[in-house]
């Protein structure tokens, strides 16, 4: 590949030893999804046509007869799941807006929305990792509708991610949204790169937090825990 190419392709310049060793060992790079400065100057049409013949180019190499019935709809099939379902949080036009409402009646204990499903795809591999998030935050005079918590966790989980980075851009939406600096956010996922490669552990999860403001103090972030590992009936 020409450096021109490379450069139209966006490809990274570095050694491949270390991008293999940071893939290898699922390290982000950025708390920012690392975008191009043009990553949305072609529509998502255009976005679909390059990816279906590029898709294409890659199960002709793998020797599939895309002539079969069931092959030949699949690269459109792909290109669309890409840019309209599984990667669509990468359009900033698709981001919830997480309208504020003042808290009137007062309500001064932390709200607990638990067990929101997660499911993302590893930037290293383009595998899923799955889980549940846990997601809290304390009034600082406004509340939020219960759903728009949900909505911000599944933008940024549509997105090629890192489970760290997921878990610090979730804490800092809710942060910027409820201008309060008492969030917490907890994510336990199960990360396909790891159960159906390499290693090939099927039983361990992983589990990241952010605890920030009140949720920093010992009694606050335990009450947090306590709430969601509490088995409760709905």
């Amino acid at each position: 590949m020409s450096k021109e190419e490379k450069n139209r392709a966006g490809t990274l310049e570095i050694d491949s030893e270390i991008a293999e060793e940071i893939g290898d060992n699922h390290v982000g790079t950025s708390i920012d999804t690392p975008l191009r400065s043009d990553a949305f100057s072609l529509t998502e049409e255009e976005k679909i046509e390059r990816i279906e013949g590029h898709f294409a180019e890659i199960m002709h190499v793998l020797g599939l007869d895309l002539n079969d019935e069931s092959l030949k709809g699949t690269p459109r099939r792909v290109a669309k799941m890409y840019v309209k379902e599984i990667f669509s949080g990468l359009n900033p036009k698709n981001k919830p807006s997480a309208s504020k409402f003042d808290n009137k009646f007062d309500y001064s204990d932390m709200v607990v929305v638990k067990n929101i499903d997660v499911t993302s795809f590893c930037e290293h591999h383009f595998l899923p990792f799955l889980g549940k998030a846990h997601v809290a935050y304390i009034s600082s005079g406004n509340v939020i509708g219960l759903s728009k918590i949900n909505r911000i966790v599944e933008y940024y989980s549509s997105r090629p991610q890192v489970q760290e980075r997921l878990t610090l851009q979730i804490a800092e939406e809710l942060k910027r949204t409820m201008q309060t600096d008492d969030v917490a956010v907890f994510i336990e996922s199960k990360h396909l790169c790891v159960s159906t490669r390499g290693i090939k552990d099927k039983q361990s999860s992983t589990v990241t937090v952010e605890y920030s403001g009140k949720f920093s103090h010992e009694d606050t972030k335990q009450e947090f825990i306590d709430y969601i590992q509490a088995e409760t009936e709905v």
